[in-house]
């Protein structure tokens, strides 16, 4: 089996030489062939020469250079596709992350789980400005989408190979990977990873991050709801408002005609004509949503479904 390191990485000079020696202290010590992705993004420090420094005396680094910084999350897409690995893990090259957690990662994998995540269990960040805001986001983003973990901010992560071929990462959507992989039905376990305090270099992570936190959950929600049925979400508050306003309206008539309500000065009579526009938008933007989920599932072949195995004696038979 061979092993996939993806660590994205962005001024991290003084974090890399270390980061190296314990990856290759935990790594030789398994009984499996390993690859190391460092994928630079975009640093401005000494990061890219130690990293060319690393693969020009050994051949199991591999260093990936943004042109400039792209983000974690365009650095994690281009380690998994530069990965050859059967097993995909991923970690932060600030040292924070143990790599002598890796073993235990790869011992769940074998048990049959196909994502295994971390979970900072004794964090070592200040409680105020990343703990608390953390804790919060983990209850919110589990209830929204369902797949409970303690710790979706934690960038230690194992993969099997099949579950990363199948994603497409956009904005922040790094953090919420266990999630969009649950709509293919993978099965993944959280375990416990011990975490340091950070020794070099400073944190990239930030309380700004919170407002595109928020925005790429709700695209995870809808992607993993109602991305080959846009119109049961656009349709239900399209029809919920046409009806409504439709109802305004006929009390309003019955007032008119037989209690002689006059209609000009109301209010109500705006607010249901809105309701009523507002049902066939939402209704119409159904429709063109179904009809681009379906040129883009067709125009590309790509099924909305995933298979684990085809179970057939006869088909073995035949082979």
């Amino acid at each position: 089996m061979l092993l996939s390191l993806v660590i994205p990485l962005l001024n991290e000079e003084d974090n890399i030489p270390e980061l190296y020696t314990e990856l290759k202290t935990v790594l030789v010590a398994l009984p499996h062939d390993h690859e190391i992705l460092f994928v630079d993004d975009g640093s401005t420090d000494r990061s890219l020469q130690l990293l060319c420094e690393l693969e020009e005396k050994d051949d199991k680094v591999v260093v990936v250079s943004f042109r400039r910084n792209f983000g974690q999350t365009a650095a994690m897409s281009a380690g998994f596709d530069h990965a050859h690995g059967d097993v995909i893990i991923t970690m932060d090259a600030d040292l924070q992350n143990d790599p002598h957690d890796i073993p235990k990662m790869i011992d769940m994998l074998n048990q049959g789980y196909d994502v295994v995540t971390g979970w900072r269990y004794q964090r070592k960040d200040s409680f105020l400005s990343r703990r608390l805001p953390s804790m919060i986001a983990n209850k919110i983003i589990s209830w929204i989408t369902g797949v409970n973990l303690h710790d979706y901010g934690c960038t230690l992560k194992a993969f099997r190979a099949v579950v990363t071929e199948n994603i497409r990462l956009y904005g922040e959507m790094h953090r919420f990977i266990p999630a969009i992989a649950s709509g293919m039905g993978i099965s993944f376990t959280e375990i416990k990873v011990n975490h340091r305090p950070r020794r070099f270099g400073d944190s990239k992570y930030g309380i700004s991050r919170t407002i595109r936190v928020v925005l790429d959950l709700m695209t995870v929600k809808f992607m993993l709801s109602y991305a080959t049925r846009p119109l049961h979400i656009f349709g239900i508050f399209g029809f919920v408002a046409s009806t409504l306003g439709f109802l305004l309206v006929m009390i309003m008539t019955v007032q008119r005609q037989f209690y002689g309500v006059p209609l000009a000065d109301r209010p109500l009579l705006l607010l249901s004509v809105l309701l009523i526009f507002m049902g066939v938008q939402f209704i119409t933007i159904g429709l063109l949503a179904e009809l681009v989920v379906r040129t883009y599932h067709e125009s590309q072949r790509k099924p909305i479904y995933h298979i684990r195995k085809i179970i057939s004696r006869k088909r073995e038979q035949d082979d």
